[in-house]
């Protein structure tokens, strides 16, 4: 049968699912069987297929990367079979998935309208600034009428447009060229280290990256291991390679005496308050659950974010949109009044 990609919200569902049914005592298999029932026909063989691997012995992390599964959904899968607390990982990375769906849809219908209205005002303004205004131009000029600052407006924005356009073109190609060229033979942990300095998207980033490594290092504590043995299972996640070279880099230079807190300090794609709730966890001897509080710290900090941001874009485009049409308007009509008055 043809594989049908499983969209992030049908990866967050079924992850979700499953560990409501382990949270009531289901083994992982019998969880399967019991969801096969529950969804649509094209899905039913694939969970048939991955009930088959994994009777024959197969890690279920192993089996939902065939599926072709969200990566970081993966490695939740992946620590949580090292610590055994199946049912609470696939609940936390199912509803982290599914946050960042929600926030995605929300980002595309707030976009879908002025983007909308910013074509249709494309449109308007190539009509007004080649078409229309250099007729009318020309006649005010015969009148002796001095051009208005929204004509001025209009023709300086229809001036620059084409060198935006042109810079913006010549950006994306430099950053595709720096991309193949030279960001992606970095290591995984140099190449978190250039992301986290973008504008605006490198706070999400570093929050991002500090709540998935303080809610794993918190299950793997909490299943009894220790920080050395918790790391080397960092180092063991192929399926993530920035996660399993960060595990190695820990462990050396926690090796040469170094202390957990002031090496994570010096990563600058964490929050330098991890290094802080490391500390205060080693001190009371709860790090398992600090680590736990700040790491659902960290997702109410991106959702807080993402809610300003979004409060900030839409009304910017509209001002945007606004004044560009306003300009146009009366790049026309003004000139057209001083000659009514003339009369």
């Amino acid at each position: 049968m043809e594989k049908h990609k499983w969209t992030i919200q049908e990866q967050g569902l079924f992850l979700k699912n499953t560990g409501e049914l382990l949270s009531r005592g289901y083994p992982l298999s019998e969880a399967l069987e019991s969801l096969v029932h529950q969804l649509p026909l094209k899905r039913k063989h694939e969970i048939r297929q991955c009930l088959s691997q994994l009777r024959e012995g197969f890690p279920f992390y192993q089996i939902l990367s065939n599926m072709n599964f969200n990566k970081n959904l993966i490695g939740y899968v992946f620590f949580a079979e090292q610590h055994g607390g199946l049912a609470s990982a696939f609940l936390e990375g199912s509803e982290m998935v599914l946050r960042k769906g929600r926030d995605t849809e929300k980002l595309k219908k707030l976009m879908a309208y002025p983007i909308f209205l910013m074509l249709i005002t494309a449109f308007l303004f190539i009509f007004v600034d080649k078409v229309l205004l250099p007729r009318f131009s020309s006649l005010f000029v015969s009148m002796q009428l001095q051009p208005n600052f929204f004509t001025k407006a209009v023709y300086l924005f229809g001036d620059f447009l084409p060198f935006f356009l042109l810079i913006l073109f010549f950006g994306l190609v430099a950053l595709l060229i720096y991309y193949f060229v030279r960001f992606r033979k970095l290591s995984p942990i140099q190449q978190k280290k250039i992301l986290v300095r973008v504008p605006a998207a490198g706070q999400f980033l570093r929050l991002y990256y500090t709540h998935f490594f303080a809610v794993q290092l918190s299950y793997l504590l909490n299943g009894g291991l220790s920080i050395s043995e918790a790391l080397s299972l960092f180092e063991k996640n192929e399926k993530q390679p920035f996660y399993s070279v960060l595990g190695k880099a820990v462990k050396l230079k926690l090796r040469e005496g170094n202390k957990l807190e002031d090496i994570l300090v010096s990563f600058p794609f964490f929050d330098i308050e991890l290094s802080n709730i490391i500390r205060h966890g080693q001190k009371n001897g709860r790090l398992d659950q600090e680590l736990t509080f700040f790491s659902r710290h960290c997702l109410h900090k991106i959702e807080e974010k993402t809610e300003k941001l979004l409060k900030v874009i839409q009304p910017v485009l509209y001002m945007f949109i606004g004044f560009l049409i306003v300009s146009m308007y009366l790049a026309v009509l003004l000139p057209m009044f001083h000659l009514l008055e003339g009369f």
